[in-house]
């Protein structure tokens, strides 16, 4: 049966604002009222179990939704995820690497200090589990998912069927971070989002695009921190 683009969008948004305005108020219970640090666990847990609960509602099967990941005795699996990401950082990662570089040196005169975080373990279990599963699984789980029942995937890109539906949702993507916490350049994170809604479309769930995005992040604080901009 053909969805009703309306009702999936009421749906939609209704889903968004939601999610992101409880998760910014358990940000605001602990930033202003003072709450300890654990009620911050649940902000992915409102990312991974709001579109569950509403495939409930719905009466529709969220493993449907690209809600899981492998197996962990899956390798073959995790040795294709890996490999495909490794492709892609080093078609895009490392040459925005050499543009920070010049971009620091070049404008602002700066030169990295080559002393990494020094919290950088907990950086890369935070990126990976409380931020880029949990989003991913969101917005490209669920969001790129049901739009695409609206949007036929008509565009071959680089081997992936993608279609105005991982637009769409990127969009939800880039300016839902501004709900919770407003910052100018946050409209900029719908370019590497367009990378995450391919992988999304190329593997056929959310991992390979929870790894790049986590990537992504930590490669940005790592340098912020490596030239004093962090």
């Amino acid at each position: 049966m053909q969805a009703h683009p309306r009702r999936v969008y009421l749906e939609l948004v209704a889903l968004w604002l939601g999610t992101l305005l409880a998760i910014r108020g358990v940000i605001a219970l602990q930033t202003v009222v003072g709450l300890p640090e654990a009620i911050l666990a649940a902000v992915p847990l409102l990312f991974i179990y709001a579109p569950v609960v509403l495939c409930h509602f719905r009466g529709a099967d969220s493993w449907g939704y690209r809600l899981s990941i492998p197996a962990l005795r899956d390798w073959p699996k995790w040795r294709a995820l890996l490999k495909l990401n490794l492709v892609v950082i080093a078609a895009i990662i490392l040459p925005w690497m050499v543009g920070y570089h010049v971009y620091q040196s070049v404008l602002f005169g700066l030169e990295p200090a080559w002393r990494p975080p020094a919290d950088i373990l907990t950086i890369i279990a935070y990126q990976i589990f409380f931020v880029a599963i949990p989003e991913e699984f969101f917005y490209r789980g669920y969001f790129q998912t049901r739009l695409n029942e609206l949007y036929p995937r008509r565009w071959t890109v680089f081997g992936a069927q993608v279609g105005v539906g991982a637009l769409v949702a990127n969009l939800f993507f880039a300016f839902g971070h501004s709900v919770v916490l407003f910052q100018w350049w946050h409209f900029a994170t719908f370019f590497p989002g367009l990378v995450f809604a391919w992988l999304r479309e190329r593997t056929g769930g959310v991992t390979a695009g929870a790894l790049f995005h986590a990537c992504c992040n930590i490669t940005v604080i790592t340098l912020d921190t490596l030239y004093g901009v962090r």
